[in-house]
């Protein structure tokens, strides 16, 4: 299976099996990182792992996803594209075509709208006329899912049906999570487009504590096992962090290496 990403891409990366000191090296430029610190925070790749780049132009992910799906599609492979983008990205023409490609062809791809109501600082209530982008489906003929973002399991549940949909040879579907970005779009940032108190009710559905709780009272999970797995993660980070620190930065003498025009 395939992965596009966004310019705020690193959990994807991480969720589709990426190596994390590879990553931390890249957010470093350092030699040692993915892209041999060159690609930097925006466009860490992996595509051994089917990890197509994050893009650090916004709505440059579906066209990618598009094309990625028709391969699989003209090998005769059952494997699957997810495209993740931006709400700021759901206005670009890119992601139009993208989708209109992808249907006309019943290309195997999951379009993933991830809905944080800002591009950069631009409310989504002023810059779209419809409350949900995943109305928009219904223009391409695909199916068009809401979910709350913030719901681990509701989201596994969608996009289940999704992928299951893409590989059975159906074609696309377009599932919009709906969630928030905590920090501002840059570090600095003001962000004086929203108050405070419309941050902190975010905060507090914030999907890692909200799934915690739920998996506890499910007694799947017990509070010793909480505090194994934070402390494993912190230990991984620590060791990621190091690593990064540790690397070489890449020689003046291979500042052209690796480096294309079309």
């Amino acid at each position: 299976d395939y992965i596009t990403s966004t310019h705020r891409g690193h959990g994807h990366l991480i969720s589709k099996g990426g190596d994390i000191k590879l990553m931390m090296a890249e957010l470093f430029g350092k030699k040692t990182g993915y892209c041999k610190g060159k690609g930097g925070s925006m466009h860490i790749a992996d595509v051994e792992l089917g990890i197509l780049g994050a893009n650090g132009i916004v709505g440059g992910g579906p066209p990618l996803a598009a094309g990625a799906a028709l391969a699989v599609q003209y090998q005769g492979k059952d494997d699957v594209a997810v495209c993740f983008f931006g709400d700021g990205a759901a206005n670009q023409g890119t992601t139009h075509e993208g989708m209109n490609l992808a249907t006309c062809w019943k290309l195997p791809v999951v379009f993933v709208n991830e809905n944080n109501m800002y591009g950069i600082s631009s409310c989504t209530i002023n810059s779209m006329c419809v409350a949900d982008i995943a109305d928009r489906a219904a223009a391409y003929d695909m199916p068009g899912v809401v979910v709350d973002g913030n719901d681990v399991m509701a989201v596994y549940e969608v996009a289940s049906e999704a992928v299951k949909r893409a590989r059975e040879g159906k074609g696309p579907s377009l599932i919009e999570c709906k969630t928030y970005r905590h920090r501002g779009h840059f570090e600095g940032d003001p962000c004086v487009y929203r108050n405070k108190e419309e941050l902190q009710e975010w905060k507090e559905k914030d999907p890692i504590p909200q799934f915690e709780k739920k998996l506890l009272d499910m007694e799947v999970l017990t509070q010793k096992k909480v505090e194994e797995i934070k402390s494993s993660l912190e230990k991984e980070l620590a060791e990621a962090t190091s690593f990064a620190e540790e690397s070489p930065f890449p020689d003046v003498s291979e500042v052209t290496e690796d480096v294309y025009t079309i």
